[in-house]
């Protein structure tokens, strides 16, 4: 799709994922911008594509010298079970429109509603970004993202956690715990063992493990996992991403005796230290829903929460996709997903899950 916009000093286009100096230009871009995620990267939205089956598209905004003005990058998804939306960014937290100028956000908002239409997406989802304009409503109550920085070293680390999460911790340090970290065949399978089961117990369905697999190629040493053992079998796993000075624990999560074990616990705070060591200054703890177990939990580690800003709009006459799993259509199927045996769940979850976006 190719937009001249006239009465603007941009012109926006899609761009062409299979071209190597394309990917670069738009990394370069996305590296340089000061409100960019990992999931801005076009390689997230091409790995998400092809770990859920689902189409990969970026729009470009540019000038008549052919520099990069702005971008966004996008997901379709289709789901039988949830209908079909155009998001920014496609099964991440963040992502939205990037863009140096208003003009070029409101042309590359203006293009992406189009291309909604044209693919046949009665919604259109902006995980963060500014306000798209008219005709998108505002949801700023849902979400809460956690970020803070992190401390110079170990001990300094454990004094920045409120004094009943740091006990906690130093329990968990005194255990019988392994930590390790790695993305090879063995990390790879333990975190996807782990992660299963924690989401499972959490009533939602696991995502196919293609997509860490693909996520974690196509970022290669900005990606790894970590990985608590006890007695050679894994209790809690992270998949981290790395970007700038900030990582992003990503898809985490424990057994069911990881709370007694506090091997989640010890996850993080090792996660905190490995970070360090790598050269970042940020945690970002994610987004939790507020009111829930999960914002609760970070909080306890002496993160604040702050609102996470995101757009939505329907065509005409359409309902917009719904798929928080909080919301009271989903009750039912939540308490059954809890109950399932594991193996059903695993089996079922990834076939679900691919359409969530």
């Amino acid at each position: 799709m190719t937009m001249a916009l006239l009465g603007t000093p941009v012109a926006v286009r899609a761009a062409r994922l299979d071209d190597t100096a394309e990917i670069a230009r738009l990394t370069a871009f996305v590296e340089a911008h000061p409100a960019a995620t990992p999931f801005h990267l076009p390689h997230w939205t091409m790995a998400v594509a092809r770990g859920c089956g689902q189409r990969a598209h970026c729009l470009v905004a540019e000038r008549a010298d052919g520099q990069i003005a702005g971008m966004v990058p996008l997901t379709e998804i289709g789901s039988p079970l949830f209908g079909r939306a155009l998001v920014s960014a496609g099964f991440g937290v963040g992502g939205g429109v990037l863009a140096t100028a208003d003009n070029a956000a409101t042309a590359l908002v203006d293009a992406g509603w189009a291309l909604a239409a044209e693919r046949r997406c009665p919604t259109m989802e902006l995980r963060g970004g500014a306000h798209p304009g008219a005709g998108w409503s505002v949801d700023a109550d849902t979400y809460l993202g956690f970020v803070r920085s992190l401390a110079a070293d170990d001990e300094a680390e454990l004094l920045a956690i409120p004094r009943k999460q740091r006990a906690e911790v130093r329990k968990a340090l005194c255990g019988d715990l392994v930590v390790t970290t790695g993305a090879d065949a063995r990390h790879q399978a333990a975190h996807y063992a782990v992660y299963a089961e924690s989401v499972r117990n959490l009533g939602t369905p696991v995502f196919p493990q293609k997509l860490f697999q693909e996520v974690l190629t196509a970022f290669g040493d900005a990606a790894d996992i970590l990985v608590v053992w006890l007695a050679g079998a894994p209790v809690a796993a992270v998949l981290s991403l790395y970007r700038g000075e900030t990582v992003f624990p990503y898809w985490g999560g424990g057994t069911q005796a990881a709370r007694g074990l506090r091997a989640n616990d010890l996850m993080y705070f090792a996660l905190m230290g490995h970070a360090r060591r790598r050269g970042c200054t940020r945690f970002d703890f994610g987004r939790s829903k507020a009111g829930t177990g999960p914002a609760a939990f970070k909080k306890n580690w002496g993160f604040e929460g702050n609102p996470l800003t995101y757009f939505k709009r329907a065509a005409d006459g359409a309902a917009p996709r719904e798929v928080n799993p909080l919301s009271p259509r989903y009750r039912l199927q939540v308490a059954m997903w809890r109950k399932l045996p594991l193996w059903i769940a695993n089996r079922a979850g990834p076939l679900i899950s691919a359409g969530l976006g």
